[in-house]
């Protein structure tokens, strides 16, 4: 029976964390009836149809930039992702809902009352840097700073955290599938051809680098030529696709300098010695760890499980509530976000 459960409702994906397991993973997609407007298929199978559906179809993603964007449609897919995960099994448990940072507490409790709908209770709310930072152990009884980057789907999560709470953070709209945008951008520039949201993600994650290869590598795709409107193969190359990926690489370095410059030097200091945090989906594009230390002259850890760490994070803080003891100004927003 699952009693204390972590939940990541991301921009790309849903992840619920339980009993120290991950018990679904699932794409934040839900194709729906364009009449009805009644859900069809949810997540993987929704994730097929991306690009592929009927005119009586569209594929809907309810959170957007870390955000719920369609209220509706993220209560009917956290409802059947919670019913797919645990079945009737799950009586009153304790639930870690994640965000990112720096959001409104409308959105706060926008996001505790989807989770509430779909079956929770005792809900917290917590932000992704902070959840990242119980997942790494990091001593909150110590003034401190430690700087942790989670490149995401939607959003880049900047935060300095010491004492529990968060010093100085930022939610930049710049992110993994900005990468994918300039992708599609790219091939439609060079080969005059269309390429579709999955296409360019293969294409990203086969051959993208925001590095320099040291030897060339290239993949096979398909499109529409948009003079012709036929379809079309081309062969694209790491080299080809390595400047306009570098481009959104290089925004999201200045931003992790924008946060450090408003961060109070002995903090600064501190994470000069101990290195900063690169978790996300995005930090597992090749070189990004380097890119990162070379615009700001530390030194990265990449976490071993970037696309979990957060939600794994969550859970920890739930199954370890001595970690929230020192926690001052984020303690105070889960209090008032706890639904009776």
């Amino acid at each position: 029976m699952a009693t204390e459960i972590g939940i990541d409702l991301g921009t790309s994906k849903t992840v619920i964390f339980s009993s120290s397991k991950l018990v679904l993973e699932q794409p934040s997609l839900v194709t729906v009836d364009n009449d009805t407007y009644e859900p069809i298929y949810y997540g993987d199978k929704a994730k097929q149809t991306l690009g592929r559906t009927p005119d009586t179809l569209t594929c809907i993603a309810p959170i957007e930039h870390g955000v719920i964007a369609d209220y509706d449609m993220a209560d009917v897919m956290l409802k059947e992702y919670m019913q797919k995960a645990f079945g009737n099994k799950i009586v009153r448990p304790q639930i870690m809902a994640t965000l990112p940072a720096g959001l409104t507490e409308l959105q706060h409790h926008s996001l505790a009352n989807v989770v509430e709908s779909a079956g929770g209770r005792n809900i917290s709310v917590i932000e992704g840097p902070l959840a990242i930072a119980f997942g790494l152990g990091i001593d909150f009884s110590k003034p401190h700073g430690t700087l942790i980057v989670d490149i995401g789907a939607g959003t880049t999560d900047i935060a300095v955290i010491s004492l529990g709470g968060i010093s100085v953070c930022d939610s930049f709209k710049i992110a993994s599938l900005d990468f994918d945008a300039q992708i599609t951008r790219y091939i439609r520039k060079a080969y005059n051809v269309q390429i579709g949201p999955l296409t360019a993600e293969n294409i990203k994650k086969q051959i993208g680098s925001v590095i320099k290869r040291p030897v060339e590598i290239a993949v096979v795709a398909k499109g529409r030529n948009v003079f012709t409107g036929l379809p079309e193969s081309f062969e694209v190359t790491s080299s080809e696709i390595f400047e306009p990926l570098r481009e959104t690489a290089n925004l999201i370095c200045n931003a992790v300098r924008t946060v450090l410059s408003k961060t109070d030097p002995d903090m600064v200091a501190d994470i000069k010695v101990d290195g900063l945090y690169l978790t996300g989906g995005g930090s597992l594009i090749k070189g990004m760890d380097k890119l990162i230390s070379e615009f700001t002259g530390i030194k990265v850890h990449k976490l071993d499980d970037p696309t979990h760490s957060v939600v794994r994070g969550a859970a920890v803080a739930l199954s370890r509530p001595e970690l929230l003891k020192n926690v001052n100004y984020q303690m105070r927003s889960i209090k008032e976000l706890i639904i009776e």
